[in-house]
């Protein structure tokens, strides 16, 4: 017997623009992202999804990478603000400790896999990305630098890299678990590296 219904038609996009388009469609680019991978997240199935024309999202990012990007760069930064305590293992240990529990969501753990993944359209994208973070993070050890709380020579990539290294492997390679207790080892075994040694 053969339906009297016709096919709904699909849903027109919405007229959103500026700020609240931006904001819609790196949304729906994370979401995709995080439960699709790289190969479904399309700028077509991003606009259907953030209900908006495909064309507008062309004209914004001109690039799928450069969505992306994008979206991986806004998503990470707002959920990984870089505190200002005064000090900096306070400082250390409230970044590191939102990454842990950022890592340990099936979504922080589908981020992280997206940054590490082989993607040819990406590849010399992949650095700067890296860098871009290393650096924001970074802030935090310079400022212990000039407080007089790290020796003048502390290299801030490098002890951003050495707390970040570990929860990274965790998540990428043994699964074991991102606890306070393992967050606090590591940022103070970073830290007695980092400090000017008498």
């Amino acid at each position: 017997m053969v339906s009297s219904h016709a096919p709904e038609p699909p849903a027109a996009p919405l007229r959103r623009r500026g700020e609240p388009m931006r904001r819609a469609v790196l949304s729906a680019a994370v979401e995709l992202l995080s439960a699709q991978g790289l190969a479904g997240t399309t700028v077509g199935a991003v606009a259907r999804a953030a209900g908006v024309h495909e064309t507008s999202v062309y004209r914004r990012w001109r690039t799928r990478e450069n969505l992306i990007l994008d979206a991986l760069t806004t998503e990470l930064d707002s959920a990984l603000a870089v505190p200002d305590t005064g000090r900096i293992r306070d400082d250390l240990l409230s970044f590191f400790s939102t990454l842990a529990r950022l890592l340990a969501t099936p979504q922080g753990q589908a981020l992280l896999r997206l940054g590490v993944e082989r993607d040819d359209t990406l590849e010399d994208r992949r650095l700067p990305y890296w860098s871009d973070r290393l650096e924001r993070a970074g802030v935090m050890v310079r400022r212990g630098v000039e407080r007089g709380e790290l020796a003048a020579g502390a290299d801030p990539g490098l002890l951003v890299e050495a707390v970040s290294g570990p929860l990274f492997v965790r998540v990428l390679l043994s699964a074991a678990p991102l606890d306070e207790e393992l967050v606090t080892g590591l940022v103070d075994l970073a830290l007695d590296g980092a400090r000017a040694h008498g």
